[in-house]
């Protein structure tokens, strides 16, 4: 089995590149500066490749598996004009570059995985949504649409895809590590009314979703990565204070973070979704950390003590 995965190298993509190799999966990784990629992966047997490079076209075909998690950081920093426009540029260009190596190999490969993100849903207020919600409105909610739609036409060539719709990753990467500081400092607090959905889910769990819809054959359409059961921000800070052995503060006022943030407070940290996982768990798959004082407690052993 082999899976070509564009964005291998970021907080995700790692763990993803573990989790095969684990399972006998040949891993082939697409990116801008393969040097990095050696120096990432210490070789190990984890090839990269260029994305404009014709060669990883030569070994696309029906036993073979994509996985587009190609795109830039939403949350490393304020949204500007430029900076909106480089985040949805980064996610179509590579949806663009995969529909090109299709067509150049005149082969599809047997399995794409899109990436995309719980933001598609928009602000949901304590309404749940699954994965047969329409998408919402907003920057996000119109970035995960056209994410999405930048490798549908595959599916006119044959092509099994899945999107996976993915709320926020537990792990040592992405949003935890930024949080860690205040709460450490004595000043962790909801933002907002602390009342906003929280979607999450244990990067171990991503990473096994992720195999599980490669390696299930009736696997198809859209699926919320993420855990069953979740919270709302105060309930999420509570824990994480609780288990840090801080006590939980007052929220942290909503203009305050407009002030920082601007529109990227509204989407990211002052709204959200109670997104469900429906279709994963009829599919059968089953999570290790579906509660989220136990993944919190796990994770947090990776990072060091104050």
């Amino acid at each position: 089995m082999r899976a070509i995965i564009a964005g291998g190298t970021g907080f995700i993509g790692r763990e993803l590149v573990r989790e095969l190799r684990e399972h006998g999966w040949e891993i082939l990784i697409l990116s801008r500066n393969p040097g990095k990629v050696a120096a990432v992966f210490e070789n190990g047997g984890v090839i990269g490749m260029p994305w404009d490079n014709g060669g990883w076209t030569d070994v696309l075909g029906p036993d073979t598996a994509v996985v587009n998690l190609a795109g830039e950081n939403i949350a490393a920093g304020r949204w500007t004009a430029k900076r909106k426009r480089r985040i949805l540029e980064s996610r179509l260009k590579a949806g663009e570059r995969i529909n090109q190596a299709v067509e150049r190999a005149g082969s599809a490969p047997g399995v794409l995985i899109q990436a995309s993100a719980v933001g598609y849903y928009g602000p949901r207020g304590s309404t749940p949504v699954d994965e047969y919600a329409e998408s919402g409105t907003g920057f996000l909610a119109d970035v995960a649409r056209q994410w999405e739609a930048s490798t549908a036409g595959l599916e006119k060539k044959g092509v099994r895809r899945c999107v996976i719709r993915t709320g926020m990753v537990l792990g040592n990467g992405g949003a935890l590590p930024r949080m860690l500081p205040s709460f450490r400092y004595y000043l962790g607090g909801p933002p907002g009314t602390g009342l906003q959905g929280v979607s999450w889910i244990h990067l171990r769990d991503e990473v096994r979703a992720i195999r599980f819809l490669l390696e299930n054959p009736e696997a198809n359409g859209p699926y919320n990565l993420c855990a069953p059961v979740p919270v709302n921000f105060r309930k999420f800070a509570h824990i994480l204070g609780t288990i840090l052995d801080r006590p939980y503060k007052a929220p942290v006022p909503a203009f305050a973070l407009r002030l920082l943030f601007g529109e990227m407070a509204d989407e990211l940290l002052l709204s959200g979704q109670f997104a469900l996982p429906d279709r994963l768990t009829r599919a059968g798959f089953e999570f290790e950390f579906p509660e989220l004082e136990d993944a919190l407690r796990d994770v947090l052993r990776q990072f060091p003590r104050p």
